[in-house]
């Protein structure tokens, strides 16, 4: 078996597991009781909070634990939507956004809301001149993903952040891909989304972390949880997880990264021998994803080929229906050929030699049959 799929989830790393398990044996009262164990654990919940907040360098912003990056970006559109509707009811979003913000995002477009989506240059770079000039009085949020899922484009955050200062609105971005596999600069977003899943953690935990100054209306009522923004009994276990898994990455990104990035020149300079395949990427794409396009072979057909040999790779993000083309790659080339046979390689540190030449023997024999016509 070989994995290749781990934008789209990743193990759990053993360390983060064993915090897990021993947070869950050790800490299982609630945070929000008023007795010695639960004290103990709100003690322990506040601590990792902080060292959360700190990795991220967002030591005075609020953490709102969620269910995940959906949950999160969720909160954000519809929370200040509700909170600001009374100033402005204009978004603007980016061209490479996660169905998570776009679904809610059309939503609020059938409530009168109206949206201006950013458009990028020919390296999937935010236009930064068009983004300022989309911006008007009633415009409440600005979301841009700070990686996309598909190309792994690292958009440029830091200059987004400065130019958004100097106006009324407020900025989120969607880190889920960024966490671990990038160094980006926070200090002027003043939402961000994370997901521990996506850098070797828990699955179904994930954050908002929020400026203080920032208001959202809730989507999730109820009793008292860490905060006011989102109902729900503490799960302690995610919390100190996520901590270990945010450390981890953190502390390892150097080393991680390299490694990703041998992998990646392993295979791009395979895919180079084809001169009939497309590498979608940008000088702007991360080494963790690599997509490409092959004209006239349907991506399904390709990656399905590759599941029978036990090869597991996606045609575009998980959250997509598996039928139709991709938006990324469009958005990008405006080709619906390269868009509706684009397939997604993502690597991961743990990616081992002997994987990358089954993958590369193997890909190179369906290739053939299927130019062949065998298959």
């Amino acid at each position: 078996m070989i994995y290749f799929d781990y934008t789209a989830n990743c193990p759990t790393d053993k360390d983060v597991l064993d915090t897990y398990i021993n947070t869950t044996n050790n800490y299982y009262a609630n945070p929000n009781s008023f007795h010695d164990l639960g004290l103990q654990a709100n003690e322990l919940l506040n601590k990792n909070s902080l060292e959360i907040l700190q990795l991220l360098h967002k030591e005075d912003a609020d953490i709102i634990y969620t269910s995940g990056a959906s949950e999160s970006n969720n909160l954000v559109i519809k929370g200040i939507a509700e909170r600001y509707k009374s100033k402005g009811k204009h978004m603007i979003i980016g061209s490479f956004e996660h169905n998570s913000i776009t679904v809610p995002i059309s939503k609020l477009q059938q409530l009168g809301y109206e949206v201006d989506i950013v458009p990028v240059d020919k390296d999937g770079i935010v236009d930064l001149e068009e983004l300022e000039y989309l911006i008007r009085d009633d415009t409440i949020l600005v979301s841009i993903c700070s990686v996309d899922s598909e190309l792994g484009i690292r958009q440029p955050i830091e200059k987004i952040g400065k130019i958004l200062k100097n106006h009324s609105c407020y900025f989120h971005s969607d880190a889920s891909q960024a966490i671990g596999k990038t160094e980006i600069d926070f200090s002027d977003v003043d939402l961000i989304t994370i997901t521990p899943h996506k850098f070797y953690g828990i699955n179904g935990s994930g954050a908002l972390i929020k400026n203080k100054n920032v208001g959202l209306v809730p989507i999730i009522d109820g009793g008292k949880s860490t905060t006011e923004f989102r109902s729900g009994t503490p799960v302690l276990a995610n919390v100190t997880a996520m901590k270990k898994a945010l450390e981890l990455a953190t502390n390892s990104y150097e080393e991680r990264y390299n490694i990703v990035k041998g992998n990646h020149d392993y295979i791009i300079n395979f895919f180079k021998q084809y001169p009939d395949i497309h590498i979608n990427n940008t000088k702007y794409s991360l080494p963790h994803i690599i997509n490409i396009s092959i004209p006239n072979i349907p991506s399904m057909t390709f990656a399905d080929k590759l599941n029978q040999k036990q090869i597991y790779i996606s045609t575009k993000t998980s959250c997509c229906p598996t039928a139709t083309p991709s938006k990324l790659v469009y958005a990008l080339t405006h080709s619906k050929q390269l868009a509706s046979t684009s397939l997604r390689i993502s690597l991961s540190h743990l990616t081992t030699k002997d994987e990358l030449e089954i993958f590369t023997q193997t890909f190179d024999q369906i290739y053939k049959e299927l130019r062949n016509g065998k298959i």
